[in-house]
């Protein structure tokens, strides 16, 4: 066959993403039919441009290996959520929040709660399905705008993860640039910080209530989940486990498996006589809330392996479209001309931002948004003089936090399963994630925060001309 060019190659990507666009945004479609759509077409194209069905077999399998154990770690997940809502250990969070947290200032220390716990254990999809949700259902009982609270919970796990050493996304980013794990993250802080700053300004002005309402619903709620689940200090332990196992580095497959575990203990203690049959069908199907109360039962019916399989079929989808897209070098193809004309930090690093938010909306996945625009801007980085530590900290602003932006994301497809928010009604609030690219995007053009190799002076970029005329190693 003929090799597919650059035209050919953007054309591809534009017509996918406005089918994608049209399918989601504009008919409000779940993001399942138009991938699959998308993927549909594309499998015609290449077989019209004699592409062996083999190859293109080659590149489905490629992509969706990549997420056996993100998908594995999901289903653990869904699992873990039901046996904590039976365990009684995200009422008993809610309660003692009820207790801590201002209402007036409720959304701000939403984002503050969850952006310590993710930086504690390094994970946004475990703060945000465990914590998170707890907190959510209190923004709920307190009648604020659920997306709102969804965007809050999502901006603090996602800079507690991207601050965090034990952050796999935090590591990736720092291993494909080259750069240390510490001075990666020490460096972020120049557009992480003013980011979560700003972040909280806004949620402190959103989110400010003073509804005199809000006291008899916090004591309504309190009362029914206190009459309807066990809320003691027992449900510390699995908090406490998780914090623990973070802290001696424990993978995130063995991590979820010991609380779920515990949580199970715990319901056979509190629950004499509970079934096995019926844990079973828990684990499976989830947990179903009776207690009289629409809202409260509509908040806690939820988890189950059962409930992450929308999400599970989403990223098998998206992720085999971007192996297709992948083999066969179409996304490389429309990045690398652009690579070449390259003088400037501030249009390098721009350039590389949109290249992680396109990755984001064509394959979907957090960990390839990182890796791909690292491999493929990493010479002109080198250059140009800057250090690799000013790439690492480019691909966390424009790669992994994005993720949880894109309905047919990885990140975000969780997300909207577990809080039952759709993604983009929760976007417009996601202030971290939307305001990283633009802090990065300003430190490239003004230098502040911009770090060079230790060869190169800052003012490298007015003589970046000559530096383009040698050769990348």
């Amino acid at each position: 066959m003929k090799k597919i060019g650059f035209n050919e190659s953007v054309s591809i990507l534009i017509i996918m993403l406005v089918i994608l666009g049209v399918g989601v945004i504009g008919l409000g479609l779940s993001p399942q039919v138009p991938v699959l759509t998308v993927i549909g077409l594309l499998m015609a194209w290449l077989a019209f441009r004699k592409v062996s069905w083999k190859e293109i077999t080659a590149g489905i399998t490629e992509g969706i290996s990549t997420a056996i154990v993100p998908i594995f770690i999901f289903l653990l997940i869904g699992s873990l959520i039901a046996v904590w809502i039976k365990a009684g250990i995200i009422p008993s969070l809610m309660v003692l929040g009820f207790h801590l947290i201002s209402a007036q200032f409720f959304v701000p220390s939403v984002s503050l709660v969850c952006s310590l716990v993710g930086l504690a254990i390094g994970s946004g999809f475990t703060t945000v399905s465990t914590v998170g949700l707890a907190l959510f259902g209190m923004g709920t009982t307190l009648g604020i705008n659920p997306a709102l609270t969804a965007g809050a919970i999502i901006s603090g796990a996602v800079f507690g993860d991207k601050m965090s050493p034990l952050s796999d996304s935090t590591n990736l980013a720092s291993a494909v640039a080259g750069s240390d794990l510490f001075a990666h993250i020490k460096n972020m802080m120049w557009t992480t910080i003013p980011a979560f700053l700003v972040s909280l300004i806004l949620f402190a002005v959103l989110g400010f209530t003073n509804k005199g309402a809000s006291v008899n619903s916090i004591a309504k709620t309190s009362e029914v989940l206190t009459s309807n689940f066990s809320v003691s200090w027992w449900a510390a332990l699995p908090i406490i486990l998780m914090f623990v196992c973070a802290w001696r580095k424990l993978p995130a497959i063995p991590t979820l498996f010991l609380n779920i575990l515990v949580s199970i203990v715990m319901i056979f203690v509190e629950t004499p006589g509970f079934a096995v049959k019926k844990l079973a069908t828990l684990i499976e199907s989830g947990f179903v809330a009776h207690t009289g109360n629409k809202a409260v039962d509509a908040l806690l019916s939820r988890g189950g392996i059962a409930s992450m399989m929308g999400t599970v079929s989403l990223i098998i989808m998206t992720l085999a479209l971007g192996g297709i897209l992948m083999h066969e070098g179409i996304i490389e193809n429309a990045m690398k001309p652009l690579i070449d004309r390259l003088k400037q930090p501030g249009r390098l690093i721009t350039t590389t931002i949109f290249a992680g938010i396109g990755v984001n909306l064509f394959v979907g996945e957090q960990y390839l948004s990182v890796i791909l625009p690292g491999n493929a801007f990493r010479s002109a980085f080198k250059r140009i003089g800057l250090s690799p530590l000013a790439l690492s900290r480019v691909l966390e602003d424009g790669g992994s936090v994005i993720n949880y932006l894109i309905p047919w994301g990885v990140a975000g497809s969780f997300v909207a399963s577990t809080l039952g928010v759709p993604v983009l009604h929760f976007l417009p609030f996601t202030f971290f994630s939307l305001l990283s690219p633009v802090f990065s995007i300003l430190s490239g053009f003004t230098g502040v925060g911009l770090k060079w190799q230790d060869s190169k002076a800052p003012e490298a970029d007015n003589n970046s001309s000559s530096i383009l005329n040698t050769s990348a190693e």
